[in-house]
């Protein structure tokens, strides 16, 4: 690392003595979109992968809510290529008077074009493309795109590669009985080129996004088709809610979700503010006036009043004033004064309509409030015990040499056999590994207090160096920059993983941002020739190897556990840095990875069964552990 750093300084100082005019790039027409497109979607992982979905999704729902489209159509294709049509109005043809292109042509090659601006001449009242850079940043980041329009009796058509025009736009008169067809279509196929780590849809993910647009847009009927050459394994959904979000309430628990404009605004913004103020201050002043709270009392504070709550808040703004591109947060301050004033409005006039609901919503938050009370002391009383202070690390742990966080890297193994090849077959120089006892503690169905007396919990808290939940995240704290969990690859060792990440996602989530939390990946199989060892992880990687080799000629050796493994052959496979397969684990969508872990690990067995029944036609039976 030091060499790379060390010759980049170098081309740095060198670059900065040459500075001059004819070193200012003047970037024009989508070149700013190819040199950047972080900065208009993201990153070039698998999020911006998907945003490129989203801003063409956006276009189409725009179209519905100005009462123009009623069905949208989304296929992603075995190629990995996407196409969205819709039967909106179609994108306008005729020749701009500013560009003296096709105004097709304008919105696809020209950032900060669109009808989504406002004003008299805007072609939407309400949007969530504002910018007018979506459709152009997307040609701009496909290697191909084709677009075809359906308007005033013709069929218009025009291909593009990575920005640029490569075909005429081409029309043709549409069939009799077609002739009052309208709509858009967007084919594109994402460069290779931009998306290097990430070049393949999931299907899960669109699918969740298309729901939420449903509920939200109940005036539109959205399919989502997925192709694949193996029948067996094409998917179709059609996602239509006459209740829209009367049943999105419904569907969702333990989480609070805002869109604006049926933008997720996944970092909250000034609608969800507005909630949150109301909420507190309603249930406060209405807990007072019924003297279910005392005066003596100390206030419900936000988190214990939104403690279980289920809230989908959908605003529709005129002018949205969105931080960043990718319109992750909404920022117009008016728009916090307008839902607080109505939620606080409607909510009073309810709850004293129905004293029950107000008395059980009270009661809940109490008891959160003297949950939380009752966690401030547990973490107070482990600050006396020094447990989380100690100089003393667990017994467990066998530590690695180097002081230096961000080179060591700790192994999280389960149980004692493994934990002993681990300890013998690592680089203890910069690798250390805690073994755990057996299950650690399910943190979802336990309080604080539960959780910091269990004693697995308090050797990863010290042997990690996590600090206390609830307290800002200090990076430098850390012991270990790359924590690894190493478990067996059957059901055990995966319900361990999983109330691991549990555990991290809710103690201290920061170390899923900060890029820390690992999975590591131990082969399952062993294939022996008499001169060779081929080690594999899965079905499919082992019948590739047998199908290279002789019948009779090799021998096969299934792993079924880390315990079985000598030293050396963990070390081969699973623990040297040269050879070894390492997942990295981030949360892209923190609402979503809420829901997900609630319903999982969660008391609430509805929730869990419903999240298994809605996931059961992504499970492949070959990966079951029967």
């Amino acid at each position: 690392m030091s060499s790379t750093v060390s010759s980049e300084a170098v081309r740095e100082s060198k670059v900065s003595k040459e500075y001059g005019s004819e070193q200012i790039q003047v970037l024009e027409g989508l070149d700013p979109v190819r040199k950047r497109p972080g900065m208009y979607i993201g990153s070039t992982g698998s999020r911006g992968l998907h945003h490129l979905v989203y801003e063409i999704l956006d276009n189409a729902i725009d179209e519905a809510q100005a009462g123009f489209a009623s069905k949208i159509d989304v296929i992603l294709l075995a190629d990995n290529s996407v196409s969205i049509t819709d039967n909106g109005r179609g994108i306008p043809t005729d020749l701009h008077p500013t560009t003296k292109k096709s105004a097709l042509e304008t919105v696809l090659t020209v950032l900060h074009a669109g009808g989504k601006f406002g004003g008299s001449s805007s072609g939407y009242s309400v949007s969530g493309g504002l910018h007018g850079v979506g459709l152009s940043v997307v040609n701009a980041l496909s290697e191909a795109l084709e677009v075809t329009v359906w308007r005033d009796g013709k069929e218009y058509k025009q291909k593009y590669s990575r920005g640029r025009p490569v075909t005429k736009l081409v029309s043709n008169e549409l069939p009799a009985d077609t002739r009052d067809r309208q709509g858009t279509r967007i084919h594109f196929w994402p460069d290779k080129e931009v998306f290097t780590t990430a070049i393949e849809y999931d299907y899960t993910t669109i699918s969740a996004r298309i729901r939420e647009l449903a509920f939200l847009n109940p005036q539109v009927t959205i399919a989502l088709e997925k192709e694949d050459t193996d029948p067996e394994k094409r998917l179709h959904n059609e996602y239509s809610y006459a209740g829209g979000l009367v049943e999105c309430a419904d569907a969702y628990s333990d989480t609070l979700l805002g869109y604006a404009n049926s933008i997720r605004t996944v970092d909250g913004g000034t609608h969800i503010d507005g909630v949150k103020a109301s909420l507190t201050r309603t249930l406060n002043n209405l807990g007072k006036k019924s003297k279910v709270i005392k005066e003596k009392d100390i206030s419900l504070s936000g988190e214990h009043v939104r403690e279980g709550l289920t809230c989908v808040i959908s605003v529709k703004v005129p002018n949205p004033e969105f931080e960043g591109q990718t319109k992750t947060r909404l920022g117009n301050p008016e728009v916090r004064k307008v839902v607080d004033q109505s939620i606080q409005e409607y909510l009073t006039e309810y709850l004293e309509l129905h004293p029950d609901v107000l008395d059980a919503i009270l009661s809940k938050s109490l008891n959160a409030l003297k949950a939380a009370l009752a966690a401030k002391r547990a973490r107070e009383l482990v600050r006396q015990k020094s447990v989380l202070k100690s100089s003393s690390l667990p017994g467990k742990l066998a530590d690695c040499s180097s002081t230096n966080p961000e080179e060591s890297e700790i192994f999280i193994v389960e149980g004692d056999s493994a934990g002993g090849s681990a300890k013998q077959g690592r680089d203890r120089r910069f690798q250390a590994v805690l073994p755990l006892r057996g299950k650690i503690l399910n943190i979802e169905r336990k309080d604080e207090a539960a959780m910091y007396k269990n004693e697995e919990i308090q050797n990863l808290i010290l042997g990690l160096g996590l600090g206390v939940k609830g307290e800002d995240f200090n990076k430098d704290s850390l012991r270990y920059h790359k924590i690894i969990i190493l478990t067996d690859a059957d059901v055990d060792g995966a319900h361990i993983r999983t109330l691991l990440l549990t555990f991290f996602f809710r103690y201290q989530r920061a170390l899923f941002d900060e890029g820390c939390i690992y999975v590591g990946v131990p082969p399952l199989y062993k294939v022996e020739t008499r001169k060779k060892a081929y080690y594999c992880y899965d079905d499919h990687d082992l019948n590739r190897h047998i199908r290279e080799l002789s019948p009779n000629s090799y021998t096969i050796q299934r792993f079924k556990g880390l315990g079985e493994m000598m030293p050396a052959q963990l070390w081969e496979t699973t623990l040297n840095p040269e050879t070894r397969l390492l997942k990295q684990l981030k949360v892209e969508d923190v609402a979503e990875a809420n829901v997900v872990f609630s319903s999982l690990m969660g008391s609430r067995v509805d929730t869990r069964k419903e999240l298994i029944q809605n996931s059961a036609n992504l499970v492949k039976i070959d990966q079951l552990d029967i």
